[in-house]
């Protein structure tokens, strides 16, 4: 009890957690018991917890031991001023840094500046077909200018195939017969921040995908008018953006896929979003959609599809980029490349669109209405589950059908309330083979890939 009040006069619960969560585990929960576990909340820690949640915790007796609370897992507050003002005050932590780009959302957030890359909050991901202005940027290298005139705005497809072939946005819209579908688009980082120790890269929370409509022409028709030798086995995709050094002759980025995922018939060469013109932003004028897999597949800037005959070994294909354990391997470690493999279809992923993490709702509430969506890769979604008690218990959603194949599948669900209090709201997808995203990102990899943990956002009632 002592320790528990000296703790909180030192810092807040949840300054601790966000600068020392060891410790703060230690002095909430409780020293470790003979079997190694932590205590759940109890005495002075619960009291600590719920004040600094800002309410009572109707369900506390659920929370498992060492749970850092979904009100601040992932923010960090405000410095407090220093004791003594003759002392320099210490640095705030950062708190979310908001895009400030023309066509685009001031609600999503930079997660790096060099290039580009900013996520869209969960709750801004609400929409049955996301909004442009509220489609994630992921950039691999300096965004090219803008096209002058898109219609002649070309690509080349050669390698293993009878016939090389130049085409411009023109002719691809002349020769070809377009199609519109909704369909995900998701960054293989997606998720990132889930895992423990931090992984390398951009530190994703769910925000890395998107769900618009698309309007192009099929890839595989294309690839038929080239005719794709015996011998293709493999695509190589680029695009026109400048490598961050300025070397002209470096590829950004350089992915591709085996001729079996390269002829289904849902890709895309796309240069409408929502029936607009894609924008430049999101490669416009002409880009690649692969959807399923991970998004670097799907070129920005599209301006060459190389066919190999082998897999191909560009940028962002061998060592740890975009590949995952074959076998489990030790958080933290170095990692040997021959246990990798390539990351193909994306993970199982449900998320809560409303309400939003942070939400107060008014007293005397008895039931929330949630929504949300969910999406597997190359796979549907069977199911969805919302737990509001710490997942001792859950609750089915009722889960749509997509509009077409790799469309997102919305989610609706009501909870009922005891009490009014603190709460934390859980889902959980389980794909069409049974496999249901788990409590914590496991299958840690350095380079973060396939972080799918269980969405979990806090309100307050009351």
């Amino acid at each position: 009890m002592k320790q528990v009040k000296e703790y909180a006069r030192e810092r807040s619960i949840d300054e601790l957690y966000q600068e020392d969560p060891e410790r703060a585990d230690a002095n909430v929960f409780g020293r470790k018991t003979d079997v190694g576990r932590r205590g759940f909340l109890g005495g002075a820690g619960l009291a600590a917890m719920s004040a600094a949640v800002g309410g009572a915790i109707p369900f506390a007796a659920n929370m498992p031991g060492g749970l850092i609370p979904a009100a601040f897992a992932q923010s960090a507050p405000p410095a407090p001023p220093p004791a003594d003002a003759s002392k320099a005050a210490p640095a705030a932590p950062k708190g979310p840094q908001y895009l400030n780009f023309p066509g685009k959302s001031n609600k999503l957030v930079v997660l790096g500046d060099r290039p580009l890359v900013a996520e869209t909050p969960e709750d801004q991901l609400n929409d049955d077909t996301t909004p442009t202005d509220k489609l994630f940027v992921r950039n691999n290298g300096q965004t090219p200018d803008e096209a002058k005139d898109p219609e002649k705005w070309s690509f080349v497809i050669d390698g293993e195939v009878n016939k090389k072939l130049t085409l411009t946005l023109g002719e691809l819209k002349s020769k070809y017969k377009p199609v519109t579908r909704r369909m995900v688009l998701e960054c293989g980082g997606n998720g990132r921040s889930f895992f423990t120790p931090q992984a390398r890269g951009n530190q994703w929370t769910n925000g890395g995908a998107g769900c618009p409509e698309w309007t192009g022409v099929r890839l595989a028709d294309v690839l038929k008018t080239a005719g794709l030798k015996p011998s293709a086995v493999f695509s190589a995709h680029y695009g026109s953006d400048q490598h961050l050094s300025g070397d002209a002759s470096k590829a950004t980025v350089s992915r591709g896929v085996p001729v079996k995922k390269l002829m289904d018939d849902n890709n895309l060469i796309v240069w409408q979003v929502n029936g607009e013109p894609l924008p430049n932003i999101n490669g416009g004028p002409v880009r690649l959609l692969i959807p399923g897999w991970p998004g670097s597949l799907s070129a920005k800037w599209l301006n060459r599809i190389w066919l190999r005959d082998k897999e191909h070994d560009g940028p962002g294909m061998t060592n740890f980029s975009y590949r995952v354990p074959i076998k489990p391997m030790v958080p933290g470690d170095k990692g040997d490349p021959k246990n990798f493999k390539i990351l193909e279809s994306m993970p199982v992923r449900s998320i809560i669109t409303s309400p939003a993490n942070g939400d107060k709702i008014a007293a005397g509430t008895k039931e929330i209405k949630l929504r949300g969506a969910a999406w597997a890769g190359d796979l549907t979604v069977q199911e969805v589950d919302v737990s509001t008690d710490f997942g001792a218990t859950w609750t089915k959603a009722k889960v749509s059908k997509p509009k077409n194949k790799y469309d997102w599948q919305r989610w609706t669900a009501t909870v009922k309330l005891p009490t009014d209090g603190y709460y934390e709201i859980w889902t959980r997808g389980t794909d069409s083979r049974g496999v249901m995203q788990p409590h914590m990102a496991g299958f840690w990899n350095p380079q973060g890939y396939g972080g799918n943990a269980m969405h979990r956002i806090a309100v307050l009632v009351g």
